[in-house]
């Protein structure tokens, strides 16, 4: 009679079980859901908020061109919906990226959850230096790699033609500089993480130095206009940040997964 019991028991704790997990399930496929709309929310209320400045937004950006362009020299719009759409999405790309913050918050909020006590403390301290070395990234970009790029390439063309640059074609070189910037600066992080997290060691990439030194010249040439200034502007950041990754990664003390929490 009890084996004949235990086998219905033994069904109706595994239906909960399932039924459990399933309810876990679905309550983070909510909450997910809840997240993703507070941030797309987000990102709307800003780019609401400037679309009616996109002008003037882009008018900042192109300041560095537009200060090197011969006198009478203006940029022009090839496409007839150039002049409304390249401003357009640039305010929408702007919207995002001064969303990071709030993207990452959610992001975190979403995770921290099922995180142990010791990786919150790490990953804060991560979280808020990834925002910081995305924006120091993407201020890199315009503040210093812009200047010495747009002088280079408006002082190497033969006399006799006259430089007048597509407002479009400036913007899709401006974003990817911004975005190629910005993810190059999270190097520290990354770093950081493959070490701390036992992917690999120190001393490892130590030794592979060589092999990252090139990687990063070749992801310059890759990420950037082909002209060796803004290559090697975004090559030597690189290998600096890995380096800076590494020297951080080594004050930390290696964790012992042996050890209780």
């Amino acid at each position: 009679m009890s084996k004949t019991n235990a086998a219905p028991d033994a069904q109706n704790s595994q239906d909960d079980e399932e039924q459990s997990n399933a309810e876990t399930l679905f309550g983070h496929l909510i909450e997910l859901r809840s997240r993703l709309l507070k941030t797309l929310g987000f990102i709307l209320a800003i780019f609401c908020s400037l679309v009616y400045f996109s002008n003037d937004i882009y008018e900042f950006v192109s300041l560095p061109l537009r200060q090197l362009l011969p006198e009478g020299s203006t940029m022009i719009a090839t496409g007839i919906t150039s002049p409304f759409f390249a401003p357009f999405k640039l305010t929408m790309v702007l919207a995002l990226l001064l969303a990071v913050p709030v993207i990452l918050h959610q992001v975190w909020s979403f995770i921290s959850p099922g995180l142990y006590r010791h990786e919150k403390k790490i990953a804060r301290p991560l979280l808020i230096s990834s925002i910081i070395l995305f924006y120091s990234g993407v201020a890199f970009a315009y503040y210093v790699v812009f200047p010495l790029m747009l002088t280079f390439f408006t002082s190497i063309g033969p006399s006799g033609v006259e430089l007048m640059p597509d407002i479009s074609q400036f913007l899709d070189i401006v974003l990817k500089l911004f975005f190629a910037f910005g993810i190059a600066f999270e190097i520290p992080i990354a770093t950081f993480l493959l070490i701390i997290s036992g992917v690999t060691t120190v001393e490892s990439l130590r030794e592979k130095r060589a092999y990252v030194v090139v990687a990063c010249f070749v992801f310059g040439m890759l990420l950037t206009p082909p002209d060796i200034i803004s290559q090697t502007l975004l090559a030597l950041p690189m290998w600096i940040l890995f380096e800076l990754g590494i020297i951080f990664a080594a004050l930390v003390p290696a964790r012992n997964d042996s050890q209780p929490e």
